[in-house]
């Protein structure tokens, strides 16, 4: 509350318990921020079973170490795995038939993703799809996929992959009963990787605190609201659906960074400095959860909102993906990065950062 300078959303979840009680779930990315606090708040609800899919063996240690140590509800089944390979996946559905699938393995990090173009959209496309076919042969209830405010406007390979990850999504929706849905959201406070862990190891280390612009702006939640908001969203959606979460107003980096200082008792720009070092390839000076021709829906809900993307094509066909995996099988990225643009119609790599609403 005190870094994001407005009171947490709290969400009445008996509406989640019909959907999760008694049922097999599984989670993807199960040892990441989001992936680790689903599982919590999962098994809070009395799953019949839990199933944790991690490529990260470190990670699923902990996450399986601490959900057992908790003597949670319910057997939790621990799958050291890679969500894109298909006969990791092919025995799992078959041997533990999950109900529900909350996808949320994926790559993040932008910058490491602009030089990486290949594995972006092998992991948050390519993976997707192979994961959604599994769900619909293995009749799963409903599927869930983690996207990001970063795939509206996408001005980096992160983003435009997530975008083209909801794209599939759409295009598995009324053609099987399950109901398939994506939700987005914004940065998650205390995330592996995020600002915030960085500043408060450089406020630890003595300073400086480095910002990439004065003026850059961000949405935050904490993970629990984050989370807590797409089990709402998952329990109330109807399929084909793009959930987008109330994260307030966007908030400046640098009071974040300030803020922090002032919480560790240190006064900035006189204990601890904060060094501005510029914007980093693919990175906007703000983000949005809408553009201005998007169709905004309520939902009844007052902190989640349905988008429909104002491009017609919104589902992406099976030739394409059979496309795109060649072109990612390649050494160059170039010819990847030119089927992107012609996919995601409003990703604009090369604009000005942060450029025109």
């Amino acid at each position: 509350s005190d870094l994001l300078q407005r009171k947490p959303v709290h969400t009445d979840l008996a509406a989640v318990k019909h959907i999760l009680a008694g049922k097999t779930v599984l989670v993807t990315g199960a040892g990441g921020t989001i992936g680790a606090e689903l599982c919590r708040q999962v098994l809070r609800f009395k799953p019949a079973k839990l199933i944790l899919l991690e490529n990260h063996n470190t990670a699923l240690f902990y996450i399986d170490r601490e959900l057992s140590a908790a003597r949670a509800h319910g057997p939790i089944v621990s799958v050291a795995g890679d969500v894109g390979d298909a006969i990791t996946l092919e025995n799992l559905f078959l041997t533990h038939k999950p109900h529900l699938v909350f996808h949320a393995a994926a790559h993040k990090h932008v910058p490491l993703m602009e030089t990486n173009p290949q594995e972006a959209v092998k992991n948050n496309t390519l993976n997707t799809h192979l994961l959604a076919e599994k769900a619909v042969e293995h009749g799963v209830e409903r599927f869930l996929y983690i996207s990001t405010d970063k795939a509206v406007r996408p001005a980096n390979v992160m983003g435009a992959s997530k975008r083209l990850g909801e794209m599939v999504v759409r295009a598995f929706s009324g053609a099987a009963p399950t109901r398939f849905m994506s939700v987005r959201f914004g940065n998650v406070l205390g995330s592996s990787g995020s600002a915030i862990n960085i500043f408060k190891e450089q406020i630890a280390q003595g300073g400086p605190v480095t910002v990439t612009h004065p003026e850059v702006t961000r949405y935050f939640m904490t993970t629990e609201e984050a989370v807590h908001l797409i089990l709402q969203a998952c329990a109330m959606g109807g399929g084909s659906e793009i959930f987008v979460l109330n994260m307030g107003e966007p908030v400046k980096v640098v009071d974040v960074a300030r803020n922090l200082i002032l919480l560790s008792g240190l006064e900035p720009d006189r204990d601890i400095k904060i060094v501005f070092t510029g914007l980093r390839p693919g990175e906007k000076l703000f983000e949005e959860i809408f553009r201005d021709n998007d169709v905004r829906r309520d939902t009844g809900h007052p902190d989640i909102f349905a988008a429909v993307p104002e491009e017609a094509d919104l589902a992406i066909m099976p030739g394409k993906i059979k496309e795109l995996r060649d072109l990612c099988s390649r050494p160059d990225p170039e010819p990847l990065l030119g089927m992107i643009k012609q996919l995601v119609r409003f990703h604009t790599p090369d604009q000005t950062p942060g450029g025109p609403r």
